[in-house]
């Protein structure tokens, strides 16, 4: 079998082509019992941000199982597979283990460092479990990446200070006005990113903020966060009326089609105030033909590159210290996933030596005679376990610790040569 991750992010795709591939948390039971439905994909993972959508597998045959995921997105984003491929990248193997270990760790987000990637590396493992998509490898795999996310955050000051998406949008939003405590500002929706929103603003001397969102107890939820920053709650039927009304719109939903389009804006929004809209939703908030309106000035995720381009070059040196950690990360889980291969063979051997323990056992029980038998038994008993263990200990200690491919092969062999070791054929299989 073979780990593989197949997958596109802010590197390889433009956000058009991301907000088609996007899986809301409520479509990722449906899309992973549809991706286990293909032949050759034995344990599957989601992960799907704003950023990027990546699809980790373990495959019984990587070329078909790779064939079938891209299938799949293709379906999924009803994109021609021609086209699609352009923008796809495929890892195996150490390399999938590798990216996976950088996205928890924030090294492969658009904001080097950023915290909130580990959250939804956490939320893919505990989906992903709950709707039975991975087995023993992808969650061995996934606990390794959220071991090997918070070392980093713990061990480095990589994320000191970092920015996030949020962050970036408010520093490009800093670049095109003069003075934010001048301008009338609203953000659409209540969740971590508003969150984020509401404390970059606030901290940059934001003064008039509105917070429209459906639901009005989350609302208050985020405004119980900033008592000192006096935020006005409306409710989604006056969004436009609230849009029309501010200078500064900044869209953060998880609505799968745009939410502001011309037709609705261009009946609220004025010749002589204008607007502008910072959209950092995947799928987008923002219609596309929203860039044909004069008095309209509209930036989306993709617009923040420049922003967070000084943030990369600042941190260069944090990063390389948390590769460091990352490839010990990485060592441990290939030597975890190296000792597997001894499994049916260590099995197999215990399950022998226990044989022949306990039929020399009732052989000696029976001699002793019952009521001595009965009296010792169980001392008997321990005394031959514990000598059973004690040989087989260092030996399979010694096996699982093998590194050399070849050397370890040669062992796993001569086990079963000279203990004439009968394996089971679809054990050898699942190890293979």
């Amino acid at each position: 079998m073979n780990i593989a991750v197949v997958g596109l992010s802010h590197k390889t795709a433009p956000v058009e082509v991301r907000e088609k591939l996007s899986i809301q948390e409520a479509k990722i039971e449906e899309a992973l019992t549809h991706l286990k439905g293909y032949p050759h994909i034995e344990e599957v993972a989601v992960i799907s941000t704003c950023n990027r959508l990546e699809i980790y597998a373990v495959l019984t045959d990587t070329e078909k199982g790779v064939v079938e995921i891209t299938q799949f997105l293709s379906e999924i984003g009803h994109i021609p597979l021609s086209y699609l491929r352009r923008y796809l990248f495929t890892l195996l193997h150490q390399d999938a283990v590798r990216h996976l270990l950088r996205v928890a760790a924030g090294l492969e987000s658009l904001v080097l460092g950023e915290g909130q990637i580990l959250a939804q590396v956490k939320t893919t493992h505990k989906l992903s479990q709950k709707y039975k998509g991975i087995g023993r490898l992808l969650d061995r795999l996934f606990k390794q990446a959220i071991t090997a996310g918070k070392r980093v955050r713990s061990e480095t000051n990589i994320g000191t200070g970092a920015v996030s998406i949020s962050s970036a949008a408010v520093e490009l939003a800093i670049t095109k006005v003069d003075d934010l405590a001048t301008r009338k500002i609203s953000i659409i929706g209540a969740g971590k990113m508003a969150c984020l929103l509401v404390k970059h603003l606030v901290a940059k001397g934001a003064t008039s903020i509105t917070i429209v969102n459906r639901s009005q107890r989350r609302a208050e939820e985020l405004a119980k966060k900033f008592p000192q920053a006096e935020l006005t709650l409306v409710s989604l039927d006056t969004m436009m009326e609230v849009v029309g009304n501010s200078h500064l719109v900044f869209t953060s939903t998880g609505a799968t089609e745009p939410i502001l389009h011309q037709d609705n804006l261009k009946e609220v929004v004025s010749v002589e105030q204008g607007l502008m809209l910072f959209d950092i939703s995947v799928p987008r908030n923002v219609a596309t033909n929203v860039q044909d309106m004069e008095i309209v000035e509209t930036y989306n995720v993709d617009d923040l590159k420049a922003v967070v381009a000084q943030n990369h070059a600042s941190r260069r040196q944090m990063a390389l210290e948390a590769e460091g950690l990352l490839e010990e990360e990485v060592e441990a889980f290939e030597l975890w996933w190296r000792s597997l291969e001894t499994v049916p063979t260590i099995s197999c051997l215990r399950t022998k030596v226990e044989s022949i323990r306990e039929q020399e056992l009732e052989k000696a029980l029976s001699r002793l005679g019952t009521e001595f038998a009965e009296k010792h038994q169980e001392v008997i008993e321990a005394l031959t376990r514990g000598i059973v263990n004690k040989i087989l200990h260092e030996p399979m200690v010694q096996l699982r610790a093998q590194q050399d491919i070849e050397a370890r092969q040669r062992c796993l062999q001569s086990l079963q040569m000279l203990f004439d070791l009968e394996l089971e054929i679809e054990i050898e299989k699942q190890f293979s």
